[in-house]
Protein backbone atom coordinates (compact mmCIF):
# COMPACT_ATOMS: atom_id res chain seq x y z
CA UNK A 1 0.00 0.00 0.00
CA UNK A 2 1.46 3.40 -0.94
CA UNK A 3 2.40 5.67 1.89
CA UNK A 4 -0.10 8.36 2.83
CA UNK A 5 0.90 11.83 1.60
CA UNK A 6 -0.41 15.26 2.46
CA UNK A 7 -1.23 17.95 -0.04
CA UNK A 8 -1.62 21.62 0.65
CA UNK A 9 -4.67 23.22 -0.91
CA UNK A 10 -7.00 25.20 1.22
CA UNK A 11 -5.94 22.84 4.01
CA UNK A 12 -4.12 19.56 4.61
CA UNK A 13 -5.92 16.65 2.98
CA UNK A 14 -5.06 13.02 2.35
CA UNK A 15 -4.03 12.18 -1.19
CA UNK A 16 -6.44 9.90 -3.04
CA UNK A 17 -4.07 7.35 -4.55
CA UNK A 18 -5.27 3.89 -3.47
CA UNK A 19 -6.83 1.62 -6.10
CA UNK A 20 -8.99 -1.49 -5.71
CA UNK A 21 -5.88 -3.69 -6.00
CA UNK A 22 -4.14 -1.69 -3.25
CA UNK A 23 -7.15 -2.06 -0.98
CA UNK A 24 -7.54 -5.80 -1.55
CA UNK A 25 -3.85 -6.38 -0.91
CA UNK A 26 -4.09 -4.27 2.25
CA UNK A 27 -7.13 -6.26 3.42
CA UNK A 28 -5.44 -9.61 2.82
CA UNK A 29 -2.37 -8.44 4.76
CA UNK A 30 -4.54 -7.39 7.70
CA UNK A 31 -6.45 -10.70 7.68
CA UNK A 32 -3.30 -12.78 6.88
CA UNK A 33 -3.03 -15.78 4.50
CA UNK A 34 -2.86 -18.17 7.48
CA UNK A 35 -6.05 -16.81 9.13
CA UNK A 36 -8.05 -20.10 9.41
CA UNK A 37 -5.17 -22.23 10.70
CA UNK A 38 -5.19 -21.28 14.40
CA UNK A 39 -8.95 -21.98 14.52
CA UNK A 40 -8.83 -25.24 12.61
CA UNK A 41 -8.74 -27.72 15.49
CA UNK A 42 -11.44 -26.01 17.56
CA UNK A 43 -13.83 -25.52 14.63
CA UNK A 44 -13.20 -29.06 13.40
CA UNK A 45 -14.10 -30.48 16.79
CA UNK A 46 -17.13 -28.23 17.36
CA UNK A 47 -18.54 -28.63 13.82
CA UNK A 48 -17.71 -32.35 13.79
CA UNK A 49 -15.42 -32.25 10.78
CA UNK A 50 -17.25 -29.64 8.69
CA UNK A 51 -14.68 -26.83 8.77
CA UNK A 52 -15.05 -26.03 5.06
CA UNK A 53 -18.80 -25.66 5.45
CA UNK A 54 -18.40 -23.24 8.35
CA UNK A 55 -15.90 -21.15 6.39
CA UNK A 56 -18.25 -20.91 3.40
CA UNK A 57 -21.30 -20.04 5.52
CA UNK A 58 -19.24 -17.38 7.27
CA UNK A 59 -18.21 -16.06 3.86
CA UNK A 60 -21.87 -15.51 2.91
CA UNK A 61 -22.42 -13.48 6.07
CA UNK A 62 -19.25 -11.48 5.49
CA UNK A 63 -20.02 -10.80 1.82
CA UNK A 64 -23.43 -9.39 2.69
CA UNK A 65 -21.88 -7.31 5.46
CA UNK A 66 -19.07 -6.20 3.15
CA UNK A 67 -21.66 -4.76 0.76
CA UNK A 68 -23.19 -2.86 3.69
CA UNK A 69 -19.79 -1.48 4.75
CA UNK A 70 -19.16 -0.33 1.19
CA UNK A 71 -22.53 1.38 0.96
CA UNK A 72 -22.10 3.19 4.28
CA UNK A 73 -18.62 4.32 3.20
CA UNK A 74 -20.32 6.16 0.34
CA UNK A 75 -22.40 8.13 2.83
CA UNK A 76 -19.72 8.70 5.47
CA UNK A 77 -16.39 8.52 3.61
CA UNK A 78 -14.41 9.97 6.54
CA UNK A 79 -15.88 7.70 9.25
CA UNK A 80 -15.13 4.09 8.37
CA UNK A 81 -16.37 2.30 11.47
CA UNK A 82 -19.46 0.47 12.68
CA UNK A 83 -19.61 2.87 15.62
CA UNK A 84 -19.88 5.90 13.32
CA UNK A 85 -22.47 4.32 11.03
CA UNK A 86 -24.75 3.08 13.82
CA UNK A 87 -24.43 6.35 15.75
CA UNK A 88 -25.39 8.37 12.68
CA UNK A 89 -28.46 6.26 11.92
CA UNK A 90 -29.70 5.17 15.36
CA UNK A 91 -28.39 7.75 17.79
CA UNK A 92 -25.63 8.20 20.34
CA UNK A 93 -26.52 5.37 22.72
CA UNK A 94 -26.81 2.71 20.00
CA UNK A 95 -23.52 3.92 18.57
CA UNK A 96 -21.92 3.87 22.00
CA UNK A 97 -22.95 0.25 22.65
CA UNK A 98 -21.67 -0.72 19.20
CA UNK A 99 -18.36 1.00 20.00
CA UNK A 100 -18.30 -0.71 23.39
CA UNK A 101 -18.64 -4.07 21.65
CA UNK A 102 -15.73 -3.12 19.37
CA UNK A 103 -13.67 -2.28 22.48
CA UNK A 104 -14.28 -5.87 23.63
CA UNK A 105 -12.92 -7.14 20.30
CA UNK A 106 -9.79 -5.02 20.60
CA UNK A 107 -9.13 -6.14 24.18
CA UNK A 108 -9.69 -9.83 23.42
CA UNK A 109 -7.51 -9.98 20.33
CA UNK A 110 -4.19 -9.69 22.21
CA UNK A 111 -5.60 -12.12 24.79
CA UNK A 112 -6.26 -14.93 22.32
CA UNK A 113 -2.94 -14.17 20.59
CA UNK A 114 -1.19 -14.64 23.94
CA UNK A 115 -2.95 -17.99 24.43
CA UNK A 116 -2.12 -19.26 20.94
CA UNK A 117 1.51 -18.08 21.00
CA UNK A 118 2.00 -19.83 24.34
CA UNK A 119 0.62 -23.09 22.96
CA UNK A 120 2.69 -22.86 19.75
CA UNK A 121 5.89 -22.01 21.63
CA UNK A 122 5.33 -25.05 23.86
CA UNK A 123 5.48 -27.20 20.70
CA UNK A 124 9.05 -25.93 20.23
CA UNK A 125 10.23 -25.75 23.83
CA UNK A 126 8.00 -27.76 26.19
CA UNK A 127 8.03 -25.60 29.31
CA UNK A 128 4.89 -24.91 31.39
CA UNK A 129 2.14 -22.94 29.66
CA UNK A 130 1.95 -20.33 32.42
CA UNK A 131 5.58 -19.33 31.83
CA UNK A 132 4.97 -18.87 28.11
CA UNK A 133 1.80 -16.86 28.83
CA UNK A 134 3.70 -14.50 31.12
CA UNK A 135 6.52 -14.23 28.58
CA UNK A 136 4.29 -13.26 25.65
CA UNK A 137 2.14 -10.87 27.67
CA UNK A 138 5.32 -9.12 28.81
CA UNK A 139 6.79 -9.23 25.28
CA UNK A 140 3.77 -7.55 23.67
CA UNK A 141 3.56 -4.98 26.44
CA UNK A 142 7.24 -4.09 26.61
CA UNK A 143 7.63 -3.71 22.83
CA UNK A 144 4.51 -1.55 22.59
CA UNK A 145 5.65 0.61 25.51
CA UNK A 146 8.83 1.33 23.56
CA UNK A 147 6.77 2.37 20.57
CA UNK A 148 8.04 -0.42 18.31
CA UNK A 149 5.77 -0.98 15.31
CA UNK A 150 6.15 -3.08 12.20
CA UNK A 151 6.15 -1.04 9.00
CA UNK A 152 3.81 -1.57 6.08
CA UNK A 153 6.77 -2.87 4.05
CA UNK A 154 7.63 -5.50 6.67
CA UNK A 155 3.98 -6.57 6.89
CA UNK A 156 3.89 -6.92 3.12
CA UNK A 157 6.96 -9.17 3.03
CA UNK A 158 5.61 -11.22 5.94
CA UNK A 159 2.38 -11.76 4.01
CA UNK A 160 4.34 -12.87 0.95
CA UNK A 161 6.46 -15.25 3.06
CA UNK A 162 3.35 -16.70 4.70
CA UNK A 163 1.76 -17.19 1.29
CA UNK A 164 4.84 -19.08 0.12
CA UNK A 165 4.64 -21.36 3.17
CA UNK A 166 0.96 -21.99 2.48
CA UNK A 167 1.68 -22.93 -1.15
CA UNK A 168 4.52 -25.28 -0.14
CA UNK A 169 2.33 -26.84 2.56
CA UNK A 170 -0.53 -27.45 0.11
CA UNK A 171 1.89 -29.12 -2.31
CA UNK A 172 3.05 -31.43 0.50
CA UNK A 173 -0.58 -32.21 1.39
CA UNK A 174 -1.46 -33.06 -2.22
CA UNK A 175 1.60 -35.30 -2.43
CA UNK A 176 0.62 -36.99 0.85
CA UNK A 177 -2.98 -37.57 -0.26
CA UNK A 178 -1.89 -38.87 -3.65
CA UNK A 179 0.31 -41.43 -1.96
CA UNK A 180 -2.36 -42.38 0.58
CA UNK A 181 -5.08 -43.18 -2.03
CA UNK A 182 -7.24 -44.70 -3.33
CA UNK A 183 -9.98 -43.47 -1.02
CA UNK A 184 -13.39 -44.81 -0.11
CA UNK A 185 -16.42 -43.32 -1.93
CA UNK A 186 -17.41 -39.97 -0.48
CA UNK A 187 -14.04 -39.32 1.16
CA UNK A 188 -13.36 -36.17 -0.86
CA UNK A 189 -16.77 -34.64 -0.05
CA UNK A 190 -16.91 -35.41 3.68
CA UNK A 191 -15.30 -32.09 4.71
CA UNK A 192 -18.33 -30.40 3.10
CA UNK A 193 -20.97 -32.87 4.26
CA UNK A 194 -20.63 -36.06 6.25
CA UNK A 195 -24.08 -37.63 6.84
CA UNK A 196 -22.73 -39.56 9.84
CA UNK A 197 -21.71 -36.45 11.81
CA UNK A 198 -23.59 -33.52 10.25
CA UNK A 199 -25.73 -31.35 12.51
CA UNK A 200 -26.97 -27.89 11.56
CA UNK A 201 -26.65 -26.60 15.12
CA UNK A 202 -23.04 -27.75 15.52
CA UNK A 203 -22.12 -26.37 12.08
CA UNK A 204 -23.48 -22.94 12.99
CA UNK A 205 -21.73 -23.05 16.36
CA UNK A 206 -18.53 -23.78 14.46
CA UNK A 207 -19.35 -20.94 12.07
CA UNK A 208 -19.62 -18.54 15.01
CA UNK A 209 -15.94 -19.28 15.66
CA UNK A 210 -14.76 -19.69 12.04
CA UNK A 211 -15.84 -16.14 11.22
CA UNK A 212 -12.75 -14.98 13.11
CA UNK A 213 -10.87 -15.87 9.90
CA UNK A 214 -12.42 -12.81 8.27
CA UNK A 215 -11.98 -10.29 11.08
CA UNK A 216 -10.16 -7.26 9.74
CA UNK A 217 -11.89 -6.89 6.35
CA UNK A 218 -13.78 -3.85 7.69
CA UNK A 219 -10.49 -1.98 8.13
CA UNK A 220 -10.63 -1.22 4.40
CA UNK A 221 -13.41 1.30 5.03
CA UNK A 222 -11.11 3.32 7.32
CA UNK A 223 -9.03 4.26 4.25
CA UNK A 224 -11.93 5.99 2.50
CA UNK A 225 -10.21 9.40 2.42
CA UNK A 226 -7.21 7.96 0.55
CA UNK A 227 -9.05 5.99 -2.14
CA UNK A 228 -9.63 6.90 -5.77
CA UNK A 229 -13.41 6.97 -6.30
CA UNK A 230 -14.26 5.64 -2.80
CA UNK A 231 -18.00 5.50 -3.60
CA UNK A 232 -17.29 2.60 -5.95
CA UNK A 233 -13.93 1.14 -4.92
CA UNK A 234 -14.46 0.68 -1.17
CA UNK A 235 -17.43 -1.60 -1.83
CA UNK A 236 -15.64 -3.54 -4.55
CA UNK A 237 -12.46 -4.01 -2.54
CA UNK A 238 -14.29 -5.06 0.64
CA UNK A 239 -16.34 -7.67 -1.21
CA UNK A 240 -13.33 -8.97 -3.16
CA UNK A 241 -11.27 -9.24 0.05
CA UNK A 242 -13.96 -11.28 1.79
CA UNK A 243 -14.39 -13.52 -1.25
CA UNK A 244 -10.64 -14.10 -1.66
CA UNK A 245 -10.26 -14.80 2.05
CA UNK A 246 -13.12 -17.30 1.94
CA UNK A 247 -11.70 -19.19 -1.06
CA UNK A 248 -8.14 -19.31 0.32
CA UNK A 249 -9.37 -20.36 3.76
CA UNK A 250 -11.66 -23.04 2.34
CA UNK A 251 -8.78 -24.58 0.35
CA UNK A 252 -6.50 -24.61 3.42
CA UNK A 253 -9.01 -26.24 5.78
CA UNK A 254 -10.28 -28.66 3.11
CA UNK A 255 -6.78 -29.99 2.56
CA UNK A 256 -6.19 -30.15 6.31
CA UNK A 257 -9.42 -32.08 6.90
CA UNK A 258 -8.51 -34.64 4.25
CA UNK A 259 -5.03 -35.15 5.70
CA UNK A 260 -6.42 -35.53 9.25
CA UNK A 261 -10.06 -36.74 9.00
CA UNK A 262 -10.25 -37.83 12.67
CA UNK A 263 -11.55 -34.51 14.04
CA UNK A 264 -11.86 -35.78 17.61
CA UNK A 265 -8.20 -36.55 18.23
CA UNK A 266 -5.46 -33.92 17.94
CA UNK A 267 -2.31 -33.79 20.11
CA UNK A 268 -3.32 -30.20 20.91
CA UNK A 269 -6.60 -28.79 19.62
CA UNK A 270 -5.43 -25.15 19.66
CA UNK A 271 -2.39 -25.83 17.44
CA UNK A 272 -3.94 -28.73 15.52
CA UNK A 273 -3.03 -27.40 12.08
CA UNK A 274 0.68 -27.60 12.86
CA UNK A 275 0.26 -31.32 13.53
CA UNK A 276 -1.79 -31.73 10.35
CA UNK A 277 1.07 -30.14 8.40
CA UNK A 278 3.48 -32.45 10.19
CA UNK A 279 1.54 -35.50 9.07
CA UNK A 280 1.74 -34.32 5.45
CA UNK A 281 5.33 -33.07 5.39
CA UNK A 282 7.08 -34.52 8.40
CA UNK A 283 8.85 -32.78 11.26
CA UNK A 284 10.33 -30.11 8.98
CA UNK A 285 6.95 -28.91 7.74
CA UNK A 286 5.55 -29.13 11.27
CA UNK A 287 8.14 -26.65 12.51
CA UNK A 288 7.86 -24.44 9.43
CA UNK A 289 4.08 -24.07 9.82
CA UNK A 290 4.22 -23.85 13.61
CA UNK A 291 6.96 -21.20 13.41
CA UNK A 292 5.19 -19.25 10.67
CA UNK A 293 1.95 -19.16 12.64
CA UNK A 294 3.86 -18.17 15.77
CA UNK A 295 5.52 -15.22 14.02
CA UNK A 296 2.22 -14.18 12.45
CA UNK A 297 0.38 -14.33 15.76
CA UNK A 298 3.12 -12.40 17.57
CA UNK A 299 2.68 -9.64 14.99
CA UNK A 300 -1.09 -9.78 15.37
CA UNK A 301 -0.83 -9.72 19.16
CA UNK A 302 1.42 -6.68 19.20
CA UNK A 303 -0.73 -4.81 16.69
CA UNK A 304 -3.95 -5.74 18.46
CA UNK A 305 -2.66 -4.60 21.84
CA UNK A 306 -1.52 -1.25 20.48
CA UNK A 307 -4.82 -0.89 18.62
CA UNK A 308 -6.71 -1.52 21.86
CA UNK A 309 -4.54 1.03 23.67
CA UNK A 310 -5.19 3.66 21.01
CA UNK A 311 -8.92 3.01 21.00
CA UNK A 312 -9.06 3.39 24.78
CA UNK A 313 -6.94 6.55 24.49
CA UNK A 314 -9.41 8.03 22.03
CA UNK A 315 -12.29 7.27 24.37
CA UNK A 316 -10.37 8.75 27.29
CA UNK A 317 -9.47 11.87 25.33
CA UNK A 318 -13.16 12.31 24.43
CA UNK A 319 -14.09 11.80 28.10
CA UNK A 320 -16.09 8.65 27.33
CA UNK A 321 -13.74 6.95 29.84
CA UNK A 322 -11.86 8.56 32.76
CA UNK A 323 -9.40 10.81 30.97
CA UNK A 324 -6.76 10.92 33.72
CA UNK A 325 -5.94 7.25 33.14
CA UNK A 326 -7.17 6.35 29.65
CA UNK A 327 -6.32 9.74 28.13
CA UNK A 328 -2.69 9.60 29.28
CA UNK A 329 0.01 9.77 26.59
CA UNK A 330 3.69 9.16 27.32
CA UNK A 331 5.58 12.40 26.66
CA UNK A 332 8.65 10.62 25.23
CA UNK A 333 7.30 7.73 23.18
CA UNK A 334 3.88 9.24 22.34
CA UNK A 335 2.36 5.89 23.29
CA UNK A 336 -0.74 5.59 25.54
CA UNK A 337 1.37 3.69 28.05
CA UNK A 338 -1.26 3.22 30.76
CA UNK A 339 -3.59 1.64 28.23
CA UNK A 340 -0.84 -0.62 26.89
CA UNK A 341 -0.18 -1.89 30.42
CA UNK A 342 -3.91 -2.21 31.10
CA UNK A 343 -4.38 -4.29 27.95
CA UNK A 344 -1.33 -6.40 28.81
CA UNK A 345 -2.64 -7.18 32.28
CA UNK A 346 -6.02 -8.18 30.86
CA UNK A 347 -4.31 -10.39 28.27
CA UNK A 348 -2.31 -12.19 30.94
CA UNK A 349 -5.29 -12.66 33.28
CA UNK A 350 -7.40 -13.93 30.39
CA UNK A 351 -4.68 -16.24 29.11
CA UNK A 352 -4.46 -17.87 32.55
CA UNK A 353 -8.21 -18.16 33.07
CA UNK A 354 -9.81 -18.54 29.63
CA UNK A 355 -9.59 -20.98 26.74
CA UNK A 356 -8.76 -19.90 23.20
CA UNK A 357 -12.22 -21.04 22.09
CA UNK A 358 -14.08 -18.92 24.66
CA UNK A 359 -11.89 -15.91 23.87
CA UNK A 360 -12.58 -16.26 20.14
CA UNK A 361 -16.31 -16.67 20.70
CA UNK A 362 -16.46 -13.66 23.01
CA UNK A 363 -14.55 -11.58 20.47
CA UNK A 364 -17.09 -12.58 17.82
CA UNK A 365 -19.94 -11.63 20.16
CA UNK A 366 -18.99 -7.98 19.77
CA UNK A 367 -18.07 -8.33 16.09
CA UNK A 368 -21.42 -9.78 15.08
CA UNK A 369 -23.34 -7.11 16.96
CA UNK A 370 -21.31 -4.51 15.06
CA UNK A 371 -21.92 -6.28 11.73
CA UNK A 372 -25.65 -6.47 12.45
CA UNK A 373 -25.65 -2.76 13.24
CA UNK A 374 -23.94 -1.90 9.94
CA UNK A 375 -26.47 -3.96 7.96
CA UNK A 376 -29.36 -2.27 9.76
CA UNK A 377 -27.77 1.13 9.14
CA UNK A 378 -27.87 0.53 5.37
CA UNK A 379 -31.54 -0.45 5.55
CA UNK A 380 -32.36 2.61 7.67
CA UNK A 381 -30.39 5.13 5.61
CA UNK A 382 -31.28 4.03 2.11
CA UNK A 383 -34.62 2.23 2.29
CA UNK A 384 -36.39 3.89 5.24
CA UNK A 385 -35.07 7.45 5.36
CA UNK A 386 -33.88 7.75 1.78
CA UNK A 387 -37.01 6.05 0.48
CA UNK A 388 -34.94 4.17 -2.08
CA UNK A 389 -37.21 1.23 -2.83
CA UNK A 390 -34.72 -0.71 -4.92
CA UNK A 391 -34.83 -4.36 -3.86
CA UNK A 392 -31.12 -4.49 -3.02
CA UNK A 393 -31.50 -1.92 -0.24
CA UNK A 394 -34.17 -4.10 1.33
CA UNK A 395 -33.06 -7.67 0.68
CA UNK A 396 -29.28 -7.52 1.06
CA UNK A 397 -28.95 -5.63 4.38
CA UNK A 398 -31.81 -7.55 6.00
CA UNK A 399 -30.39 -10.85 4.74
CA UNK A 400 -26.98 -9.87 6.14
CA UNK A 401 -28.61 -8.90 9.41
CA UNK A 402 -30.51 -12.21 9.62
CA UNK A 403 -27.45 -14.36 8.86
CA UNK A 404 -25.28 -12.43 11.32
CA UNK A 405 -27.90 -12.68 14.07
CA UNK A 406 -28.36 -16.41 13.47
CA UNK A 407 -24.64 -17.05 13.68
CA UNK A 408 -24.43 -14.77 16.74
CA UNK A 409 -27.25 -16.76 18.38
CA UNK A 410 -25.25 -19.95 17.73
CA UNK A 411 -22.50 -18.83 20.11
CA UNK A 412 -22.27 -20.93 23.24
CA UNK A 413 -24.14 -19.63 26.26
CA UNK A 414 -20.89 -18.86 28.11
CA UNK A 415 -19.85 -16.36 25.44
CA UNK A 416 -23.30 -14.76 25.32
CA UNK A 417 -23.45 -14.47 29.11
CA UNK A 418 -20.07 -12.76 29.33
CA UNK A 419 -20.89 -10.63 26.28
CA UNK A 420 -24.13 -9.36 27.79
CA UNK A 421 -22.31 -8.68 31.05
CA UNK A 422 -19.82 -6.55 29.09
CA UNK A 423 -22.66 -4.60 27.45
CA UNK A 424 -24.24 -4.01 30.87
CA UNK A 425 -20.93 -2.64 32.17
CA UNK A 426 -20.80 -0.33 29.17
CA UNK A 427 -24.35 0.88 29.74
CA UNK A 428 -23.61 1.59 33.41
CA UNK A 429 -20.42 3.46 32.48
CA UNK A 430 -22.35 5.57 29.98
CA UNK A 431 -24.99 6.39 32.58
CA UNK A 432 -22.43 7.35 35.23
CA UNK A 433 -20.42 9.50 32.80
CA UNK A 434 -23.55 11.24 31.60
CA UNK A 435 -24.70 11.86 35.15
CA UNK A 436 -21.28 13.24 36.07
CA UNK A 437 -21.28 15.81 33.26
CA UNK A 438 -24.95 16.81 33.47
CA UNK A 439 -25.23 20.17 35.24
CA UNK A 440 -27.48 20.40 38.26
CA UNK A 441 -30.42 22.76 37.58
Amino acid sequence: MPETKLTQTTGATLKRSLTVVDLVFYGLIVIQPTAPMPLFGIVSKVARGHVVTTILIAMIAMLLTAVSYGRMARVYPSAGSAYSYVRAEFGNFAGYLTGWGIVLDYLLNPLICTIWCSKAAANILPIPYVIWAIFFALLFTSLNLRGIETSAKINRWLAIAMSAVVVYMLICMVRYLTGAGPFAPGFLTKPFYNPETFSLSTVFTGTSIAVLSYIGFDSISTLSEEVVNPQRNILRATVLTCFATGIFSAVEVYAGQLVWPDFMHYPDVDTAYSFVAGRAGGLVLFHIVNGTLLVATIGSGMGAQLGAARLLYGMGRDNALPSRFFGHLDAKTKVPSYNVMFSGVLALIGALSMTYQLGAELLNFGAFLAFTGVNLSVFMHYFVRGKNRHWSYFVLPLAGCAVCLYIWASLRWQAKLLGFAWLCVGAVCAFLRRKAVTPVS
